[in-house]
């Protein structure tokens, strides 16, 4: 039985956008690969990794908090389409009354409603998702219908590609499809599964599958497009006297050559270090710089520390300072 989402957040059900991304990156951090050896670890940070990416989507949340683990199977216009199918459920239950779905119906505001809404099939509804049948004579040599169903990666498995196994749930139970994702897919990219969606009536062919794919968010990465970005953490000096210093990249850790003289903000290139491209145009590597200084000082520390501020001329708030003054 899958965790409760909000469960795995470790938040309330009425969390904000802000509590959410700050229980994600707590937890993200926690159990991140890298950084957690527990054998156990990555199985959780992608656990943590799908609930935020559904919890931060305001209308994936809006259906997870509405039919639970079985959000996935309802199409995103099932409201407009019950609506103008049965009239608002046929006038019984009122439009806009709630609606509780169940495996075996749905109750209408306390009505039990099995298989349909006054005339509206549910799995006529669910669009036939992984095989459903439909009734009477139109139906005997009807095509399947296309199908479209979500595939969560991390940016690590959009980046190298390869082969994954997944498990969809359907209204005749799971079924398990493996997937060969092609190395750097970006976001919304369509994966066709032929033959895998809908079944077909009679002698009419099935319907295709669509994974769509989804990133989930990163502690680490973020990535626009096919260009990837992250942060390059620097100490003082490094940024000062220039040094060539390592960097995290989903490929693999990297080297990057720190110019000297280099702020807060600066950003290093690194070409076709991004998500890769089968076409031959991979995205770049973007590095952050973020300068750091220690939260705690040596004896010695402070003495070099204090040297510096004795004698260097620099004065950052210079050139603020001076146009301030200009602007008078």
């Amino acid at each position: 039985m899958p965790r409760d989402f909000y469960e795995v957040l470790e938040v309330p059900r009425d969390a904000g956008p802000d509590e959410l991304q700050q229980a994600f990156r707590r937890l993200a951090r926690q159990n991140h690969p890298d950084v957690n050896k527990d054998p156990g670890a990555e199985e959780r940070f992608k656990e943590i990794n799908e609930a935020y990416s559904v919890l931060s989507d305001p209308e994936l949340r809006k259906r997870y908090d509405r039919f639970g683990e079985d959000f996935r199977r309802v199409p995103e216009d099932w409201e407009e389409r019950v609506g103008a199918g049965a009239g608002g459920f046929g006038g019984r239950a009122g439009r806009g009354r709630r609606a509780t779905w169940t495996a075996e119906g749905a109750d209408v505001d306390g009505v039990f409603v099995g298989g349909g809404f006054d005339g509206i099939d549910l799995e006529d509804l669910l669009g036939g998702m992984f095989g459903g049948r439909g009734r009477g004579p139109r139906a005997a040599r009807s095509a399947g219908a296309d199908q479209e169903a979500e595939l969560p990666l991390t940016v690590e498995e959009a980046y190298r590609g390869g082969r994954k196994e997944i498990t969809l749930n359907g209204p005749e139970g799971p079924r398990s499809y493996t997937v060969t994702i092609p190395p750097g897919v970006t976001d919304g990219r369509r994966i066709r599964l032929a033959g895998e969606g809908g079944r077909g009536l009679g002698d009419g062919p099935a319907g295709d599958l669509y994974l769509v794919v989804r990133l989930l968010p990163h502690p680490l990465f973020r990535v626009e497009g096919r260009n990837i970005h992250v942060d390059l953490k620097l100490a003082p000096w490094e940024a000062a006297l220039g040094a060539t210093v390592p960097v995290v990249a989903p490929g693999g850790e990297t080297k990057v050559t720190v110019p000297s003289g280099s702020s807060s903000g600066r950003r290093l290139r690194l070409r076709g270090q991004g998500m890769p491209d089968p076409a031959g145009h991979p995205g770049d590597l973007f590095a952050e710089i973020k300068i750091m200084v220690p939260a705690r000082l040596g004896e010695r520390e402070r003495e070099l520390y204090s040297e510096l501020a004795t004698t260097s001329t620099f004065d950052p708030r210079r050139a603020t300072t001076d146009d301030a003054r200009r602007r008078r």
